[in-house]
């Protein structure tokens, strides 16, 4: 396991250079000037001097390789650089919208792996009957929606139409922001809104991060979990005389789990980091919102910054997905000398 381990993080390294690298070299190749964007844009006609200046500070005259090699210094120092446009060291940006983000992927996933297991074995249990044919036509719909229309539609159904015919104040949910204006939010525990109000922040954007990821999650269990029940090991055990929970429970889910776990995995990391159409849409102060702006901006240490983050993140998640494999499935010798 061990040994397993150290090879995959020597697989991390070379990915995040590759990624991180591409996107510096990708920075240079799209049109405009950054210092032109930096002194206010091209409309604005910035003064050649200043647009000197801009250069000289940034390193923006120095060669490309040059400006790559000494970003890549400075990363390894954990220095991420500065902000083009909002004068602030990119560390605190990715400080002030990393628990954002956190926070919101972590209800997501909560709801994408409560929702999606519990409806996929329960359509599973019951093949064929009516709640199978509904479960399964409702997660293909909802698989095939955008995040972005999901999120449109929400904000109308349970923001816009409570708040025109009169509801309730609990009923209706916020479309945009973490809390209320002039109200600083708090949390519980890192993660439970105490605000007031401040839950109803939270519900739609949850929701909509995790809608199409449920519809998938559910979706795959269903398959493996129908796959497993059809096994011999699963016959030999109803033999045995065990009901049908002690079944699944003991010998199904587990086995049935490890698609999912996979699928599970890659979301995590999704959600936790590139959240980009939910957070936009819903103006969360997230990685995701703050990553889509810089993109427009052109502001080169934000992006590739807050991009490094989302990948470190999303590459642990992968290694620990992995390494779990071997606690679902005993058979998976993770890295073991054992020939199967």
């Amino acid at each position: 396991m061990t040994a397993y381990i150290i090879r995959r993080l020597l697989i991390i390294i070379p990915t995040i250079f590759c990624a991180i690298s591409f996107l510096f070299f990708l920075f240079y190749a799209l049109p405009g000037d950054p210092a032109t964007l930096i002194a206010g844009g091209a409309d604005r006609n910035p003064n050649p001097i200043q647009i000197q200046q801009i250069n000289e500070r940034y390193g923006l005259n120095d060669p490309i390789f040059t400006q790559f090699v000494n970003y890549w210094k400075d990363v390894l120092t954990l220095d991420l650089g500065r902000s083009f446009q909002r004068n602030q060291d990119v560390i605190d940006i990715l400080k002030e919208r990393a628990p954002n983000s956190i926070r919101l992927g972590v209800w997501a996933f909560s709801l994408e792996v409560l929702v999606g297991i519990s409806v996929g074995l329960f359509s599973a249990i019951r093949r064929y009957s009516l709640a199978d044919k509904l479960t399964t036509i409702g997660t293909s719909v909802l698989s095939a929606v955008p995040v972005f229309v999901s999120g449109f539609i929400l904000q109308y159904l349970f923001a816009v139409l409570p708040n025109k015919w009169g509801w309730p104040e609990w009923t209706q949910l916020r479309t945009s922001g973490i809390s209320a204006p002039r109200t600083e939010e708090t949390w519980l525990l890192f993660f439970i809104p105490s605000g007031p109000g401040q839950w109803r922040y939270l519900v739609l954007p949850t929701i909509a991060l995790a809608s199409v990821s449920l519809a998938l999650a559910a979706r795959m269990m269903r398959g493996s979990m129908l796959e497993v029940l059809n096994a011999d090991y699963m016959r030999t055990a109803k033999a045995k005389g065990l009901n049908e929970r002690q079944v699944i429970s003991r010998h199904g889910l587990r086995n049935a789990m490890l698609p999912v776990i996979t699928l599970l995995g890659l979301d995590l990391g999704a959600v936790l980091g590139s959240a980009v159409l939910t957070e936009t849409v819903f103006n969360w102060p997230g990685l995701g919102s703050a990553i889509a702006d810089a993109v427009t901006e052109r502001d080169l240490p934000v992006v590739l910054g807050l991009t490094l983050a989302v990948v470190v993140v999303y590459a642990v998640v992968n290694l620990l997905v992995d390494i779990s494999y071997a606690w679902f499935d005993p058979r998976v010798r993770v890295g073991g000398k054992e020939d199967a």
